[in-house]
């Protein structure tokens, strides 16, 4: 006869595994003898190890009494759906794992690979970490609301990235994101970002493209707005001398 200890070393598995299967029922609980031991026999042995086998090839505690006990056309078929429930269970944790990389990517967290690259492109001509961080949220607003349109958006905004000018004026703006609405150096940067967007507009016209048709619609585009507000202290400022130039909003300018 065999102590809890022997029984569990026996079957390879601890003693409070063995008290966890007797609480659920699954392996009976022998009486106890006159010096108040529990004592097993062979059999118990056995039938710890097949307890064992099944908890182990990720069968539910629940079901491994039913299983014990079935014939073997009723064990075969119940084993197939606890395997097609663990080959769910595998493709579930495979997302979490690609959730978790993308986690430690930065970035990829929550955008598509042509918005990692525009950023990979922004830190490679030196931008700011702080104005990366306002565009990339601002950009996970947009992927998760409209992602059909980000791919055309994103090839857009990196042709602006090889202009020259807007690379500077990017750099300038980096500078002042978190500037006091009484900095000078505002209105500076309001009349160069002006002259861009006039100039752009004027090119279009002469080259006769049509009028630009918004992508996203207006309460979108009202979330980006309200994101910039929060998170920079002279953006109220930069939109107030905005419209003072002639234009409105921030995520989409348009003549006021």
């Amino acid at each position: 006869m065999l102590t809890i200890s022997q029984l569990a070393s026996h079957a390879g598995v601890t003693v409070r595994a063995v008290r966890h299967y007797h609480a659920k029922g699954l392996l009976p609980e022998p009486e106890r003898d006159r010096s108040g031991y529990r004592r097993y026999d062979a059999r118990a042995v056995v039938e710890l190890i097949r307890i064992r086998t099944l908890a182990d090839a990720g069968v539910p505690l629940s079901k491994v009494s039913d299983l014990l006990a079935a014939g073997p056309e009723e064990f075969e078929a119940a084993v197939e759906v606890i395997d097609r429930r663990l080959r769910t269970d595998i493709r579930e944790l495979q997302r979490h794992r690609q959730r978790i990389a993308q986690l430690a990517a930065g970035d990829s967290l929550a955008l598509p690979p042509e918005a990692v690259d525009y950023f990979t492109r922004m830190r490679e001509l030196g931008f700011s970490d702080r104005l990366i961080e306002v565009e990339r949220d601002s950009w996970i607003l947009i992927a998760a609301q409209a992602p059909d349109v980000v791919p055309d958006l994103m090839a857009m905004k990196r042709q602006q990235l090889d202009v020259g000018s807007l690379q500077v004026l990017y750099r300038d703006l980096g500078e002042v994101v978190d500037a006091r609405p009484d900095d000078p150096r505002l209105a500076e940067i309001v009349d160069r970002i002006v002259a861009f967007i006039e100039g752009e507009v004027e090119r279009a016209e002469e080259a006769g493209v049509e009028e630009y048709e918004q992508p996203l619609d207006d309460d979108l585009i009202a979330l980006l707005d309200s994101a910039f507000l929060e998170s920079f202290p002279c953006a109220p400022r930069l939109l107030q001398l905005l419209e003072e130039r002639g234009w409105t909003g921030w995520t989409m300018m348009a003549r006021a």
